[in-house]
């Protein structure tokens, strides 16, 4: 099948007519009206009822339009992608980032600049980037559970998080001695339903969980880790932010056998065809994100 004669026949349809669609293309309409016709010959039906004021396509001209017009446009874009890729990657790529990220990203944008001069990385310090994929930001990078959604995902690595207290908390409450009594202290919590949260810790004996309770409440990393340091009660924060506040004497480590992990997860956009200088920063955010997860925990 010659494609330029299919190209035409969607051109018309999507006109209305033979002469409004040989305007459009530069053509005189006996060329656009004999390309219809050949490709009619080549595929052994009618696609288009003609009469003198008007086309109509017949269901066979119905079920062929749909299909070129989409493999058509796919053509286009990955004819489009393709000169992308030959030349040096542009512009700007906007990206969503947890918080807690932002002291491990700066040097890793910094090494994708050197190799990319012309790329322009804009972030956006959130941890709600999944929901602005696609309309917002271009990739998002997010812990924890991800929703069903048509977004394309690829796991880093995950965060080991153990519980931390503020050296005054502790002197005034005492240690919990094990996790039942979790259920007794004050917790900084992240996502709390009336005050109360389900903490899930990995410990000698599998599984165990406990229903916490807390006054403060934020999603915000930085604002978890200042609400403990404060003393507002017992945190679950990342191992690489709280043995940093151990070892300078701002909390200590509360039950350190027991554990929980969340996945670590780029995301983008699983509906369209992805610009090169995104999969290009994409692709270096995997790997060396998925490095610095296996070598330091995220």
């Amino acid at each position: 099948m010659d494609l330029n004669r299919a190209n035409t026949f969607v051109r018309v349809v999507e006109s209305g007519g033979f002469t409004r669609a040989a305007e459009v293309m530069g053509l005189p309409p006996s060329s656009v009206s004999r390309a219809v016709a050949k490709l009619e010959d080549d595929l052994g039906v009618t696609l288009l009822e003609r009469t003198t004021r008007r086309i109509a396509l017949t269901d066979a001209g119905k079920a062929f339009f749909e299909r070129a017009r989409e493999a058509l446009a796919g053509l286009e874009e990955a004819n489009n992608l393709a000169l992308d890729a030959a030349r040096e990657a542009y512009g700007a790529v906007r990206i969503a980032v947890p918080p807690e990220l932002a002291n491990k990203l700066g040097g890793i944008l910094a090494a994708f600049a050197e190799q990319h001069p012309r790329v322009r990385s804009e972030v956006t310090f959130t941890p709600r980037g999944a929901e602005l994929v696609g309309d917002l930001v271009d990739i998002a990078l997010v812990f924890g559970r991800l929703p069903d959604s048509s977004l394309v995902t690829r796991r880093l690595g995950e965060s080991t998080n153990r519980l931390y207290a503020a050296v005054a908390y502790v002197a005034a409450h005492g240690k919990p001695r094990g996790v039942g009594e979790l259920g007794r202290h004050e917790a900084v919590l992240a996502r709390a339903v009336a005050g109360e949260e389900r903490w899930e810790l990995r410990g000698p004996r599998g599984v165990e969980r406990v229903d916490v309770h807390g006054r403060v409440v934020g999603d915000h990393m930085q604002f978890q880790i200042d609400a403990a340091v404060a003393g507002s009660g017992i945190a679950l924060l990342p191992t690489w932010i709280g043995d940093q506040l151990v070892a300078e004497g701002k909390l200590v480590a509360i039950l350190p056998r027991y554990s929980t992990t969340t996945p670590l997860h780029v995301l983008t956009h699983g509906g369209r065809h992805l610009p090169h200088r995104v999969v290009l920063l994409r692709d270096f955010l995997v790997a060396q994100l998925a490095r610095a997860c296996t070598s330091h925990g995220c």
